[in-house]
């Protein structure tokens, strides 16, 4: 079982849906599949259960998404520790994975520009933890979204992000142009796992406790909308699959994103990835 196996696996388990997860990992989907039905091969289970909307885990694909995420953020670590013994310069970076964010787009490669040798590594994480590996010793700096606890972290706000309602199409609070939390109060919410960050959880939960589906990822969020009709929040401006829309929470504080690194970390690397953050967010 190679590691690189299992990152497929992670990347289909958290998007739910081959497509997605190939253009995610930069593969065409065909070899994608066949590395999937090879690791069910070995481990003799069926990780997932294919359908034309997408994929669902099997109760064994959720044990090993676990065990598998727990892995490979240990051979994160240690590859990221053994290359600092070498002496070879690099730099670990969280993110929670919004590729179409045009802000990480123009910070990605104006430090490039500032960095041409530099060995970059992308730790993307699910939605359980806001810091992204910071607080576990995983990443070195956090591309992320506020609010989380920030004991032990100095965080720096790059930009604020209105948030709406993720609603399916023909429900019938879609049509309306605002939303009040009140309207909201009986509906079923999708929500993270208990052990997250419960400043986290509170601000997407609306501020208050909600119940219904668990969930980890962004796909996630938006699937368990789209099959049952439970209602989130979620930044306005970002693409949706087709059959949701989001519409605007009143009273509901924005949705920052922000830069984030250990507290007293006086590493160069990191001071200049947060500048480039910084003047990219800016412009």
């Amino acid at each position: 079982m190679e590691l690189r196996t299992l990152r497929y696996f992670v990347a289909v388990a958290e998007e739910l849906h081959f497509g997605r997860a190939a253009t995610r990992l930069h593969l065409s989907q065909p070899p994608l599949s066949r590395a999937i039905k090879q690791l069910e091969a070995e481990l003799g289970a069926l990780l997932l259960v294919r359908s034309p909307a997408g994929a669902a885990l099997t109760p064994a694909g959720a044990v090993l998404l676990a065990e598998a995420r727990a892995l490979l953020a240990q051979a994160d670590r240690l590859r990221a520790r053994v290359g600092a013994a070498a002496g070879r310069a690099s730099l670990t970076v969280g993110i929670l994975g919004d590729g179409t964010d045009p802000g990480a787009t123009r910070l990605a490669a104006a430090f490039r520009r500032r960095h041409p040798g530099l060995d970059v590594r992308i730790r993307e994480t699910d939605l359980t933890d806001p810091t992204c590996g910071l607080r576990a010793g995983l990443v070195d700096v956090a591309l992320t979204r506020a609010p989380f606890d920030r004991t032990g972290l100095t965080v720096r706000e790059l930009r604020a992000d209105p948030v709406g309602v993720v609603l399916r199409a023909d429900d019938p609070l879609a049509r309306r142009d605002r939303l009040w939390p009140a309207e909201l109060a009986e509906r079923r919410w999708f929500v993270f796992p208990p052990d997250t960050d419960p400043v986290w959880q509170e601000y997407w939960n609306g501020g208050r406790p909600r119940r219904g589906p668990v969930v980890r990822a962004v796909q996630e969020c938006l699937q368990t909308v789209l099959w049952n009709g439970t209602v989130g929040l979620a930044p306005l401006g970002h693409e949706l699959p087709a059959g949701l829309v989001v519409v605007p929470l009143a009273d509901q504080a924005p949705s920052r994103v922000v830069v984030a690194w250990k507290e007293g970390d006086g590493d160069p690397l990191v001071r200049s990835f947060v500048e480039t953050a910084v003047a990219a967010y800016r412009s």
